[in-house]
């Protein structure tokens, strides 16, 4: 018998679809128009409660990438520091991706990537136990995300983000794209201890 679907969620303005991995959601916003322009929530703790994300939010980000072709991460921190993310767009268009890093779970290692675009009204929910990043697809691309704990740089580490064990199609090549010098010494998975 071939899996159903998953169910998606809905609570307030909020709609929620689970994606191939378990534990990150697609959220949806319900944005309200008219002839100024539009309005729509983009967080709401009992919403997003309805919607099994429990996480207490404390501290937002912002970053500016110029560049299309700009990658950020593959970045997590590691427990007791651990971050949740909630992550939007504010202009331009990003890959998103979440790699599974959960030492028990039976998706270890692999990967969901979601585009987001500051048009379509959608965010990306990653949880504990994920490391995150993003490969900008517009100039002048603006991110902004919520993290359930505060940066620690003493907990702060990623992967590699062109690790060929995770597969991930980024859709620019290794000459193309534009990294810090941090990313780039980043390391593969098999190289990391499991922290999740």
């Amino acid at each position: 018998m071939p899996d159903e679907a998953p169910t998606p969620l809905r609570s307030g303005n909020f709609g929620a679809a689970p994606l191939p991995i378990p534990g990150p959601l697609l959220i949806t916003l319900r944005p309200f128009a008219d002839s100024r322009g539009a309005f729509a929530e983009t967080y709401s703790r009992r919403d997003f409660a309805a919607l099994g994300i429990t996480e207490e939010f404390v501290q937002d980000n912002h970053s500016l990438s110029r560049q299309p072709g700009t990658v950020r991460g593959l970045h997590f921190q590691a427990p007791p520091h651990a971050q949740a993310k909630l992550v939007r767009v504010l202009r331009g268009r990003i890959l998103d991706v979440a790699v599974d890093l959960r030492a028990a779970s039976p998706t270890f290692g692999r990967h969901i990537a979601v585009e987001l675009a500051a048009e379509d009204a959608r965010m990306l929910y990653i949880p504990v136990g994920f490391a995150h990043g993003f490969a900008t697809r517009a100039p002048d691309t603006e991110v902004a995300y919520k993290a359930s704990a505060a940066y620690a740089p003493e907990a702060d580490r990623g992967i590699a983000w062109d690790d060929p064990a995770l597969g991930i199609s980024w859709g620019i090549s290794a000459e193309d794209a534009v990294l810090s010098d941090k990313d780039r010494r980043l390391p593969r998975l098999a190289e990391l201890a499991k922290l999740f």
